[in-house]
């Protein structure tokens, strides 16, 4: 599943906490545990581009492939107990409640890393796509090749953690190097699939002006200028307690990645700048928010500025 390649003796578990060797065979110990089950503002995956003020059912179960010091959900996705449950939510009673929720567009794979819950995600996700609901993964893309192709296949958007551009700091904070990631990003893109991109920026560690031009400039070259990039003020959380990213640098980074990329959004943060959703050509506003919430989306259905018809990177054709 995951560049680790963990090899595990009989009864023995993978970095990840959900994958166990039973009888010889590699097993999901999670399949239709949940942990979380809300109602999302799609804005809150983070998702700018893919419905924009629409809601989506959010899911989540236990464990991670990363181990990042700053997780803001480590409560799920690092458990210090194994998580033991009889209470199997099965694909279908998902799908059930997806459908039963007035206003909701599909499901959205989230809160602990969704690919290490790959053999119920695909079931949950082709079980939606036949009942016309949609499909979102939030994930730090971590995953080998072969089965990211088929993740591809059944997810219609992605949100991809990108936690820093140097492969030591990412090592570092996540315990994982950064290639991988750059792979899932580029084989996304290249299939087409709608991509946003976070970056968490924590002081010292990624948000040198320096490493924002090497990260926007590589999104710009390889996976192309209109991808929006999300720029997410850090707290302190879990083992990390720095403190907040100062104001004044993500207001330097927004400015650094704006001049290489048509979309970038602050996240954690109160301002008016990175929030809405401006025309790259004509400069109006085309989508106006207020915390995750949507007031204003000026767009027509094949997801063009109505002002100077320039189109806009993202699924807002299917508003109509």
């Amino acid at each position: 599943m995951c560049p680790h390649k963990c090899t595990l003796a009989e009864g023995k578990t993978g970095k990840c906490g959900a994958r166990t060797n039973r009888g010889g065979t590699v097993v999901s110990d999670t399949y239709g545990i949940i942990s979380a089950l809300a109602l999302d503002p799609i804005e809150k995956k983070p998702l700018y581009h893919f419905f924009p003020g629409k809601k989506i059912l959010s899911v989540g179960s236990y464990g991670c492939n990363l181990k990042c010091d700053f997780c803001q959900n480590h409560n799920i996705s690092q458990p210090a107990l194994k998580i033991e449950s009889n209470q199997i939510l099965k694909p279908e009673k998902l799908i059930e409640k997806a459908k039963e929720v007035s206003g909701n567009i599909g499901i959205a794979f989230t809160y602990n890393e969704p690919v290490i819950w790959f053999e119920y995600m695909k079931e949950c996700a082709e079980l939606a796509k036949s009942e016309g609901l949609y499909t979102v993964m939030i994930s730090a893309g971590y995953v080998n090749e072969s089965p990211l192709e088929e993740i591809i296949g059944f997810i219609d958007a992605f949100n991809i953690d990108l936690k820093s551009f140097s492969d030591k700091t990412y090592r570092r904070i996540s315990g994982v190097g950064i290639e991988p990631v750059k792979k899932s990003l580029k084989m996304i893109s290249d299939a087409g699939k709608h991509l946003e991109v976070t970056t968490l920026i924590i002081p010292g560690l990624n948000d040198s002006a320096d490493e924002m031009c090497k990260e926007t400039e590589w999104i710009a070259n390889e996976l192309g200028k209109n991808i929006p990039l999300h720029l997410s003020r850090y707290f302190p959380m879990f083992k990390r307690d720095d403190p907040p990213t100062p104001a004044d640098v993500m207001m330097r980074l927004i400015e650094i990645a704006s001049s290489r990329l048509n979309f970038v959004y602050l996240g954690n943060f109160v301002s008016e700048k990175g929030r809405n959703t401006i025309c790259p050509d004509c400069k109006k506003d085309v989508i106006v928010r207020s915390g995750y919430n949507v007031d204003f989306c000026n767009v027509d259905n094949k997801g063009c500025c109505p002002v100077c018809g320039k189109r806009i990177y993202g699924s807002f054709a299917f508003l109509a």
